[in-house]
């Protein structure tokens, strides 16, 4: 038997109706709470991504600000980051018997420095390096003084540098940070590594071999907590009359030459400073 056509006719209407119903529910909008924020936005996987998300943002932004942003100058160093952490870096130059000029190199050789394309400092030129590497001063000790502002070189100045720039330059050191003086240097406690896992305290060496006395300024001395053992480096070396505390050998004496009194670099500058203040006053009184 033959259906008639008013019966098909009718099927369709209700199945497309069926359909179109179908596709609407499926394309509803999220329902809304009654604050009108979307359903989705508050449901706990999402607030659980976003607080780890945000979190984790925080925490690199702050790993990278504390650890791997780069210290230009010590203008860029916050009173904060004193005594509290050490700056890993390539030494580029030595002036002076104790004061350097360090590259910043934050995260050393993993982050590569060194070895990367774009990070070998041993390949700037001294116009790249101009205004990007920190002054440091050795914490602790004093060197024997070069000549400068027409002053005379003091003894053993020109030895005491070439020991020190055998120790430290084109090399990689640390450095503690104590505090910020008045030349705009940094004075620190430097190390440098020694065979693989071992560390010299260059200060220490520097006391050790007699190229320097322990530093005796009424103020701004910075130890650490090395002081004592400083000290004893310094009579050691005094006592077996090494780098500046030399004396003459017996052939020496025999030949005529004579037991010297050392001049302390404090002793020198105490000096040096009287003699200056002592010649502008002749000049005023004239």
């Amino acid at each position: 038997m033959q259906w008639p056509n008013w019966f098909w006719s009718h099927s369709a209407k209700q199945t497309d109706d069926t359909t179109t119903e179908a596709l609407a529910t499926d394309r509803k909008p999220p329902t809304k709470h009654a604050s009108g924020t979307r359903s989705y936005y508050t449901t706990p996987q999402t607030i659980t991504a976003c607080v780890l998300t945000t979190a984790t943002t925080l925490t690199l932004i702050r790993l990278y600000k504390t650890y791997l942003r780069r210290i230009p100058t010590v203008n860029y160093l916050k009173p904060g980051l004193f005594r509290h952490r050490t700056l890993y870096g390539y030494v580029t130059s030595v002036g002076d018997a104790d004061n350097f000029h360090l590259f910043h190199t934050p995260g050393g050789r993993l982050a590569g420095w060194g070895w990367f394309r774009g990070r070998k400092v041993q390949d700037l030129t001294r116009a790249q390096l101009r205004g990007q590497t920190v002054h440091v001063r050795l914490a602790g000790v004093d060197a024997p003084e070069l000549g400068h502002f027409g002053k005379a070189t003091q003894p053993f100045g020109p030895e005491a540098l070439e020991w020190l720039r055998g120790e430290v330059l084109h090399r990689y050191v640390r450095v503690r940070v104590y505090r910020r003086d008045q030349y705009e240097r940094v004075v620190g406690m430097v190390w440098r590594r020694k065979w693989v896992v071992w560390r010299a305290d260059v200060g220490y060496e520097m006391l050790k071999q007699g190229w320097a006395t322990v530093y005796e300024a009424k103020f701004g001395s910075e130890f650490g907590d090395k002081e004592e053992l400083y000290r004893a480096a310094e009579k050691r070396a005094k006592e077996r009359g090494l780098g500046m505390w030399r004396q003459p050998s017996l052939v020496g004496r025999l030949l005529g030459r004579e037991m010297s009194t050392v001049e302390t670099p404090r002793e020198y500058k105490t000096r040096t400073a009287a003699e200056e203040k002592a010649g502008k006053t002749r000049e005023k009184g004239k």
